[in-house]
């Protein structure tokens, strides 16, 4: 008879958020280096079920066992990926390089790869999620959607039959900010949703690994969707008591 398995947490599932880290950051009289994270992602891991652990950039050598600790991943929206991680030279609109986080939710990635955690991508981290597995990005978008530049709504149309259209079957509005986009896709990904214009929204690898990157913000509406999906599965991954 298999053995019961609970979360490590003992309750609720224990979702690593990755963290942007900012050279300079003012609060109080204080002004120094600081981990960030906008609240919009532990108040929408609340909501969905599931308890928030701050993951700020560090040696992408700890990554296995900070991710063995935990029930789910998520990669955070944030600066644009260095192109020298999928083989490009820097075009003139696109960021300047993080490298530091880069390295760090690269490591992430790969060890809930590796290990099976249910693993969520949001912008940036839907992007990095490709070029981990060997795709590349549109560096610059002109005109998508209205959405370049600001936050706004535009709607996506999920794929029939893939993990994201048995969250959201439904074509449904969300709350969007980017102006890169996934170009080649990498290994095993499959693209589950897209804009009006083509532009690739989400995507995922195939069951029955819990991977999924979605190109715009959960974290800044009031959807709980694809969070509360990601709970779920972090929940369901067994661990030992």
């Amino acid at each position: 008879m298999r053995e019961k398995r609970v979360s490590v947490t003992g309750g609720r599932p224990l979702i690593g958020v990755s963290t942007y880290l900012e050279s300079k950051a003012r609060w109080g009289v204080w002004e120094l280096p600081a981990a960030l994270l906008p609240a919009g992602y532990p108040r929408l891991v609340r909501a969905a079920g599931g308890l928030t652990a701050m993951l700020p950039p560090d040696d992408p050598s700890y990554a296995d066992e900070v991710v063995a600790r935990l029930d789910g991943v998520v990669i955070a929206g944030g600066p644009d990926v260095d192109p020298s991680r999928y083989g490009s030279e820097r075009e003139e609109r696109t960021g300047p390089p993080a490298r530091e986080r880069d390295a760090w939710e690269l490591a992430l990635i790969e060890a809930a790869l590796a290990s099976g955690t249910p693993l969520l991508g949001i912008c940036r981290g839907m992007q990095l999620l490709n070029v981990a597995l060997g795709g590349t990005l549109v560096q610059h978008m002109d005109g998508h959607v209205e959405s370049v530049g600001v936050f706004g709504t535009h709607e996506v149309k999920p794929v029939p039959d893939t993990l994201y259209a048995s969250i959201a079957p439904e074509a449904s509005a969300v709350p969007t900010y980017h102006h890169q986009a996934v170009d080649r896709l990498g290994r095993d990904l499959i693209v589950s949703a897209y804009a009006e214009d083509g532009t690739v929204e989400a995507v995922e690898l195939p069951s029955p690994r819990w991977v999924l990157g979605v190109q715009w913000h959960p974290e800044m509406g009031e959807d709980l969707r694809v969070m509360s999906a990601l709970v779920q599965a972090a929940g369901e991954r067994l661990r030992p008591r």
